[in-house]
């Protein structure tokens, strides 16, 4: 009997402990504003609200799933100043000198692939350079780069745009949206912290995305839609055009999915508390999400799958979220993911490095 007494006396003494222990922790209160950038309220840090209102997207099974790679920079004063100029063509990117009125201190061994057609290979390679003033942005669409030591091609985006600002303009010119904003980066699918802002996917405009004269393609955040919206977007579903909020409805349960893949289901949780925003059309039947280059290369060596493919557990995993998906219909910039209370906790504010 005093034994058990002791015993008890001791364990109510630990509890104490351990609570002064957790009460000395304190909360997290900064951020990186490179590894996760803008404003709390921005639209790629905002979580789902509970006054979200959600109605189908009607999204079905695609037969390619990707990653779509997104070129991250921070640039450093000494390195070469070359000319940014826009691209000759989609087709044929690193010709032509048409200035972008802009040069950027860049390596001279950095290559970006141009585009080709036998494969056709033709990405989307959105960019954001950091400045070496560790603040502004300079976003660009189509990044190429075929010479060491030669010019830097892409669409750019006006204006730059701050690391502490709303992030919401970008080079994905589908849509308008950023470059860098809500872009799955590098650590996040294979560390143990969940990803904790709004994510970016890429659906096939012919088949899913909707046009009328009344709405010509794009919702807000977007601020435009592909030039060919008019003729060759021929979804049915009003909700969902470029910069729609697509979300994982709350009732929609993870162990009931049996997703296979660990990328799979931390993607699914960002899905269901951030959502992902439509910023560019696939132009076929594929899904894509936006990821940071070496993202893949880190999910291959951590787990042994290519997250580019036809088949496998990923690729079915990541179709089983899309066909998930609805849209948050009454997302605003009033009620930035629909308003209400958030799913999660808003981002603490960001602070210089």
């Amino acid at each position: 009997m005093y034994i058990r007494i002791i015993v008890l006396i001791l364990c109510f003494l630990l509890s104490l402990t351990s609570t002064k222990l957790l009460a000395k922790t304190p909360p997290q209160t900064t951020r990186n504003p490179w590894l996760q950038p803008f404003t709390p309220n921005s639209i790629w840090n905002m979580p789902i609200g509970a006054n979200a209102k959600y109605v189908p997207a009607g999204i079905k099974k695609a037969a390619w799933i990707a990653p779509d790679i997104e070129y991250l920079f921070k640039l450093k004063a000494t390195d070469p100043k070359r000319p940014l100029y826009t691209p000759g063509s989609w087709t044929k990117r690193c010709q032509g000198k048409n200035t972008a009125y802009i040069s950027l201190p860049i390596p001279d061994d950095l290559i970006i692939p141009d585009a080709t057609i036998k494969p056709r290979n033709t990405p989307n390679n959105a960019a954001a350079f950091l400045l070496p003033d560790g603040k502004t942005l300079v976003q660009v669409g189509v990044l190429a780069r075929c010479i060491q030591g030669g010019p830097v091609y892409g669409w750019r985006y006006f204006p730059n745009v701050s690391l502490y600002g709303d992030g919401r303009g970008g080079g994905h010119f589908g849509s308008g949206l950023s470059s860098i904003g809500g872009s799955i980066r590098k650590g996040e699918l294979i560390n143990n912290q969940a990803i904790a802002h709004a994510l970016k996917v890429v659906i096939w405009g012919n088949r899913y995305l909707y046009y009328s004269k009344d709405r010509r393609g794009f919702r807000y955040p977007a601020d435009r839609a592909d030039a060919y919206a008019a003729n060759d977007y021929k979804g049915k579903n009003p909700a969902l055009v470029q910069g729609s909020l697509l979300a994982i409805p709350p009732d929609v349960n993870l162990k009931n999915l049996q997703l296979k893949t660990a990328p799979a289901k931390k993607i699914f949780s960002a899905l269901q508390d951030y959502g992902a925003y439509v910023v560019d059309d696939a132009a076929w039947d594929a899904h894509y999400i936006e990821m940071e280059s070496g993202v893949s290369e880190e999910v291959r060596k951590t787990y042994g799958f290519n997250m580019a493919g036809n088949k496998g557990d990923f690729f079915d995993d990541i179709n089983k979220l899309f066909t998930q998906l609805q849209v948050v219909d009454n997302n605003s910039p009033n009620s930035i993911g629909g308003g209400g209370r958030p799913r999660k906790p808003l981002a603490p504010p960001i602070t210089r490095e």
